[in-house]
């Protein structure tokens, strides 16, 4: 078991939340390896981050995105997915609200609106805003280089209203009862075309564009957006089709259960995400998190894997920003995404303490000034990459609640593999508190400050509002 040692830990009665302790910076490990296909074993300790490329810089281009892959790693960043990378519809593209582009007068103002990445108008082509075919295998064969592996978000549920099908196959797509083509039912998304999963020639329409982009450009799975509005058993049968020519990483942005069972790898955890969200707002209890943890348990196999977030794209513009919704208590959140089972996701952006919505439809950059956010980044990547304890994957290290003298507001768990024990505790209170863990004793290290220290359960912890620490427990 490796060991970061940051700083001094004094052993105290109280063993207290300060933040005057000596620091020194650690990553996770850098060193490159040869390529491989992804496997079950690399989703134990993966960092997976989603990548705006649009937005990441100003020239919003695949080789700029590209130059920063190598310190990614440092974040402990194993997985990349990128948002959709396809030309956009412009038929019936949005501006802001309920306007469309069409309805603009002023050509200039026009320009501004590069429409939603969700509105496909060709799945085998790329976006030439982004770069070309050449700039994308360069970002693909340098995330290889690194050790890392790059997923393409598909948008399988809908396409944009010039999608190249909606001429060659408009028998593909949903009608009203008019027999008109209609936008999904229920949604906003004017701009695209409902898919009707009821024709099965597009079950091999569809498979095989997502085929052919792992066959012209390596790419090593799949985020699905909307799974759980395309037939699951499209999915089944598209899986088993693209596994036959690598192993392939499948995200679905879905919790519903059955994905898991053949087509997908990772879901989202939604219910999660909303929760810490009510947490750090202080419109939910303690209680609420552990009845879903259990909840989980029981509603999940194994070898099910549940990705955790603090923030992503759709967060980020539609629901505010991680200072707007969780403010000074995001620390405390992002903490808890790497620490409970599951595989932590970076939205680009997050790693700079971004503050602010990204615009969706329109041009925008994110800021790129590293500060707080990316340090403590740099340390829990670095326990996810090293510790097994914190295995999230199809064989993940065991998740145990601890009890406390105050359950209420105090949140303790043990995650433990191969005899490697990692403790999270935290304060989801607004109030200091000193409290006492059952089972938290031994020779600890606190993993973000250092220094091991002798620890019995008569020793209290101080955690000041929203407060917590993460101990490793020494070998024997």
């Amino acid at each position: 078991m490796k060991k970061y040692i940051l700083g001094l830990l004094a052993l105290t009665v109280v063993f207290a939340c300060k933040d005057d302790k000596k620091e020194v910076a650690v990553v996770a490990e850098t060193t490159t390896k040869e390529y491989t296909t992804i496997q079950d074993e690399d989703l134990e300790n993966a960092v997976i981050y989603e990548a705006n490329i649009r937005q990441y810089s100003p020239e919003g281009t695949f080789n700029e995105f590209t130059k920063d892959i190598p310190q990614l790693k440092e974040l402990g960043v194993k997985v990349i997915w990128l948002m959709p990378i396809f030309p956009i519809s412009e038929k019936n593209r949005k501006a802001k609200g309920d306007l469309l582009v069409e309805d603009l007068k002023d050509p200039k103002e026009r320009e501004k609106y590069l429409g939603s990445y969700y509105a496909v108008a060709d799945y085998e082509k790329i976006n030439p805003d982004l770069g070309t075919s050449a700039d994308l295998i360069k970002l693909i064969e340098t995330a290889h280089e690194n050790g890392m592996y790059v997923i393409l978000d598909w948008v399988a549920n809908h396409t944009g209203w010039d999608h190249v099908w909606i001429k060659k196959h408009p028998e593909f797509y949903t009608r009203d009862e008019n027999g008109k083509m209609m936008h999904p039912t229920g949604t906003d998304w004017t701009d695209t075309a409902d898919l009707n999963y009821d024709n099965r020639d597009l079950w091999d329409a569809m498979s095989n564009a997502m085929s052919n982009w792992v066959t012209d450009y390596n790419i090593d799975g799949f985020r699905c957006d909307v799974a759980h509005e395309v037939p699951t058993e499209f999915w089944n049968y598209a899986t088993a089709q693209l596994q036959e020519q690598k192993p392939l990483f499948m995200l679905a942005e879905s919790e519903k259960k059955d994905l898991f069972n053949k087509a997908f790898d990772m879901g989202y955890n939604w219910e999660g995400h909303h929760i810490m969200n009510e947490l750090a707002q202080g419109k939910m209890s303690v209680e609420k998190w552990d009845a879903y943890m259990e909840r989980n348990a029981k509603n999940y196999d194994k070898e099910d894997i549940l990705m955790n977030f603090i923030t992503n794209h759709d967060e980020n513009s539609w629901n505010g920003s991680v200072k707007e919704r969780m403010g000074a208590k995001a620390e405390t959140m992002l903490a808890l995404s790497y620490m409970i089972p599951g595989m932590p996701l970076i939205y680009s952006g997050q790693e700079y303490d971004m503050d602010y919505r990204l615009k969706f439809f329109e041009k925008d950059t994110i800021p790129k000034t590293k500060g707080k956010t990316w340090d403590l980044m740099k340390k829990l990547g670095a326990l996810k990459v090293n510790n097994v304890a914190l295995n999230g994957g199809k064989n993940a290290a065991s998740y145990t609640r601890l009890k406390t003298d105050d359950d209420d507001k105090i949140y303790a768990i043990k995650r433990e593999k191969n005899g490697v024990i990692v403790f999270y505790i935290a304060n989801f209170s607004d109030e200091r508190q000193s409290a006492k863990v059952q089972g938290l004793k031994g020779r600890i290290t606190d993993a973000l400050r250092g220094g091991p220290v002798n620890f019995t359960e008569d020793n209290r912890l101080d955690l000041p509002p929203f407060g917590y620490r993460i101990f490793t427990l020494e070998n024997e």
